[in-house]
């Protein structure tokens, strides 16, 4: 259950949103609501989420977060987290990332599903999300977490839309049956130098594993994630600073490439 009021919940959304348009730091909001539960910390992201939706934004996508299991356990959590994606934080292959508009961005290698089937929880499992997978295809994640230095706890990250910020996707698109989703090999590169290399077991010991977690994290709001969905499934590689003027391209076997610029 949540211990916080509607207004709590709905004056903190108001801070973290302004944090994130605004490109500010600020400090864990669990400093201030020690009291406040993981039911609150959905209830600020939801907030945040129905007041984009207000303000015309699309959703276009989810993503989770902390999908390692050495991510969890350096970060002393149980399980991994979501945010949503809106319209904005979409830019084409290729692109430039405005580094003012964020705060102290780092970049990660993922995968993303597209659905062609609902899937809702409770019960969905890796055999349901790979029937219910139109296709697969690459994706970059740009995390900016809104608070200070990355002091963080995880009902702060998930209050504040679990660090999400912009994305690319493109290269190409191909069906799970292509794919050996496992051993599907990443590379990035910053400034033409390669700085991580990683695989598709190092989500959750697969990647479909992290959208049926989505799926059945969602059924315990009474949510499903539609038919048409895209979802980023986490880090494949550990995420890395980027500093204005980096280009950065990420490989994907069998996948094609991705590539964009902080200017």
């Amino acid at each position: 259950m949540g211990n916080l009021t509607k207004a709590q919940v709905e004056k903190l959304a108001e801070h973290l949103e302004n944090a994130e348009l605004q490109a500010y730091e600020v400090t864990k909001i669990t400093d201030d609501y020690p009291d406040m539960t993981f039911e609150d910390a959905e209830d600020i992201q939801w907030e945040i989420r129905r007041r984009k939706e207000a303000r015309g934004n699309k959703i276009v996508g989810m993503k989770m977060g902390l999908t390692s299991w050495a991510k969890m356990k350096q970060m002393g959590v149980e399980k991994p987290c979501y945010g949503f994606l809106a319209d904005y934080f979409s830019v084409p292959d290729g692109g430039e990332i405005k580094h003012d508009e964020l705060i102290h961005p780092k970049i990660e290698a993922e995968l993303a599903f597209v659905t062609k089937k609902a899937l809702k929880g409770p019960g969905v499992h890796i055999a349901d999300v790979l029937a219910a997978t139109d296709f697969v295809m690459p994706a970059v994640e740009v995390i900016d977490s809104r608070y200070k230095d990355f002091k963080f706890d995880l009902k702060s990250v998930i209050a504040d839309n679990s660090s999400s910020t912009r994305f690319i996707t493109g290269g190409q698109m191909k069906p799970v049956s292509e794919l050996d989703l496992k051993t599907l090999g990443v590379v990035m590169e910053i400034n033409g130098e390669v700085v991580e290399v990683g695989a598709g077991a190092a989500v959750l010991g697969h990647p479909a594993a992290s959208v049926a977690m989505l799926a059945n994290m969602l059924g315990e709001r009474g949510e499903e994630l539609p038919a048409g969905s895209f979802v980023m499934i986490g880090a494949i590689t550990a995420a890395v600073q980027v500093n204005k003027g980096d280009n950065f391209t990420v490989k994907y076997q069998g996948l094609g490439t991705l590539s964009g610029k902080f200017v």
